[in-house]
């Protein structure tokens, strides 16, 4: 049977131990393997893999031995409680395995679970679990998750205080970087706050939370920003050392002053349009940016980043010929100055 996106987070949260299998597919393989994690663990219960509970294969293991599912699922353990058998990566060569196993599946037998890869409408094992009185196929997409998957998320990880202005921020957060780092951020703010009761903070979420650019890189752009254009040289060495190309540091510049200009030209303000921006600013680095938009102001900005159009071009043209990293300092050390006057 085919399970909805919407009924498909219940039924992980609870899934049901008669049933004979469940097929999780997806693109996006992380979001695939947490959702798996997530339904053998509320299937098994703790001490699945200790107590021999839960068996793993290869879904590749199954093209070169068909048995191999079918021995798992009929085993018998040492120690009571609900068992799987889970398939990782399963593709249509092992739909023949998996059809027999899903056939001769008994009650009592273990459950059968298995992941894939983005499946085809006409995908020969998307079509068994779909057709099966007894199983579901579940579909993973792109989507982020929702306030009901977010709250669940933090229930797991002991977070439970969560004001709405962090809850709007996390659930930004969540709609702009993957599934895998946002399930992180949350494991690394359950470990910051352990022992704390207090509500989570807007800090506390910065704190955690990925950064879009590497350290080095925001030094320099902020250096430049804030018109210290005694500093950039020095930093640029370093960038240098660190592999950074002068193509990647131009268009982190860009990037950089466009998110500036897009502050400073909202209609509301710069703190208004810092609420705008995606992938979402947070704390200080929020409170440093919107400083530096309202120092700018949109007219320089758009000189800036005109500026720095101009720039990439001279790196990409055929006929450039001076050292490329030095045609980015330089045209950084003019943004500086300009960034300077008042």
């Amino acid at each position: 049977m085919k399970l909805s996106t919407r009924d498909a987070d219940g039924y992980f949260a609870r899934p049901e131990p008669e049933r004979t299998g469940l097929l999780i597919y997806g693109g996006d393989a992380m979001r695939v393997s947490l959702k798996r994690q997530q339904v053998l663990g509320a299937l098994l219960g703790p001490g699945a893999d200790e107590e021999m509970r839960l068996t793993r294969m290869p879904g590749a293991d199954l093209r070169k031995d068909a048995a191999l599912l079918i021995d798992a699922v009929k085993a018998q353990g040492f120690f009571p409680g609900q068992r799987a058998v889970f398939v990782e990566d399963a593709n249509d060569t092992a739909a023949p395995a998996i059809e027999a196993a899903l056939t001769d599946w008994k009650p009592g037998d273990a459950q059968i679970v298995v992941t894939a890869g983005a499946l085809k409408a006409t995908s020969k094992l998307r079509k068994l679990f779909e057709g099966h009185r007894n199983a579901y196929a579940v579909g993973l997409y792109d989507d982020p998750p929702g306030r009901a998957e977010i709250e669940r998320m933090l229930a797991t990880a002991g977070l439970g205080a969560v004001p709405n202005d962090s809850m709007a921020v996390l659930t930004a957060l969540a709609t702009d970087i993957g599934p895998g780092d946002f399930a992180q951020t949350l494991e690394k703010l359950s470990l910051y706050k352990l022992g704390d009761a207090s509500p989570v903070t807007l800090a506390e979420i910065a704190a955690c939370a990925p950064q879009s650019t590497e350290a080095a890189l925001d030094d320099v752009l902020n250096v430049v920003a804030e018109g210290r254009d005694g500093e950039i040289g020095p930093l640029i060495r370093r960038l240098t050392a660190q592999g950074t190309t002068a193509v990647s540091l131009c268009i982190g510049a860009a990037r950089h002053f466009r998110i500036l200009y897009t502050m400073a030209s909202d209609p509301g303000g710069a703190s208004s349009g810092a609420g705008k921006v995606r992938p979402p600013l947070f704390g200080a680095r929020r409170d440093r940016l919107v400083r530096q938009a309202q120092n700018w102001g949109p007219d320089r900005l758009e000189m800036a980043l005109t500026h720095l159009t101009d720039t990439d071009l001279l790196l990409r043209s055929a006929g450039q010929r001076a050292p490329a990293m030095a045609l980015v300092e330089r045209a950084l050390i003019r943004l500086a100055k300009l960034g300077g006057r008042r």
